[in-house]
């Protein structure tokens, strides 16, 4: 299978060092939409969706104005995934399947691009974002106009079978497991992706940082409090945290660990010789 790394959503909010680690506070931060494209035997799969063509041209029913304040979106057509993927050649059916690490409205923007997708996710994460009568936070992240084409949903029990330690994971197509890692949301998952004898794993939302990840972990105060403001399930996310931080001193060699919206880990990956 073929990988892309592409970035569906750049924001641009303020605070500078404050948010990206580096630079003056004065400066506005980098934030991404890590979003990977796959290329299998069975058509093409997104790996999260990002911000889509509707939220671009016409935010306000899906990106609230208080979220646009704070993220600063730049709300660029060209980095729709529908627009990277016919700028490889494709088309948007040729897109057969979405895989989310949860419904977010930074990862599931993309959705009405492809309405004839099957959606894989969690069950539990479905199940918060389609509820009626939905209010604080869980209003602003779950926006029901980006799934109001009615997709082909593909929902999932966090049950199934161990993966280097992790348990109750679901192969949802072949060499592409959902990887639970509850916090950020109650049904939030990481997706692991096979490339050949190495492990590609999207951990979503489960950190924002790549900092996050080194021995001596570390994050910029600004992130710090994005996390905070967004946790449904505080301690279930920094003890996934610790189990992400296991999993790459033990298996680093084996597995590349990265978040949805680091962008010095997208332009790694990036940089990287194309996986196929």
């Amino acid at each position: 299978m073929k990988v892309h790394h592409l970035n569906c959503g750049t924001m641009r909010p303020l605070g500078g060092r404050l948010v990206s680690g580096r630079g003056s506070v004065l400066r506005t931060a980098e934030v991404v939409c890590h979003v990977l494209l796959l290329e299998t035997d069975d058509g093409l799969v997104l790996v999260d969706s990002g911000m889509g063509l509707e939220d671009v041209r016409n935010p306000g029913p899906t990106l609230p104005r208080h979220w646009r304040l704070l993220s600063r979106p730049v709300l660029d057509e060209r980095e729709t995934a529908v627009r990277q993927v016919e700028a490889l050649g494709f088309r948007a059916s040729d897109v057969r399947h979405v895989v989310l690490t949860h419904l977010d409205l930074d990862h599931g923007g993309g959705l009405r691009d492809f309405p004839h997708a099957e959606v894989h996710v969690l069950a539990e994460e479905l199940a918060a974002a389609t509820r009626p009568g939905k209010k604080g936070n869980d209003k602003t992240r779950y926006p029901d106009h980006q799934w109001s084409h009615g997709p082909r949903w593909t929902p999932y029990e966090a049950t199934g079978e161990s993966w280097f330690g992790f348990e109750s994971v679901r192969e949802v197509r072949p060499d592409i497991l959902l990887v639970p890692l509850a916090g950020h949301t109650r049904g939030h998952t990481g997706v692991a992706v096979r490339t050949g004898d190495r492990w590609l794993l999207h951990a979503g939302d489960s950190y924002f940082f790549h900092g996050e990840m080194a021995a001596q972990p570390h994050c910029p105060p600004g992130l710090v409090f994005m996390q905070k403001l967004m946790d449904t399930l505080p301690e279930d996310r920094l003890s996934n945290q610790d189990r992400l931080r296991a999993l790459v001193r033990a298996h680093g060699d084996e597995i590349s660990v990265f978040s949805a919206h680091d962008p010095v880990e997208l332009r790694r990956h990036q940089q990287a010789a194309p996986i196929a």
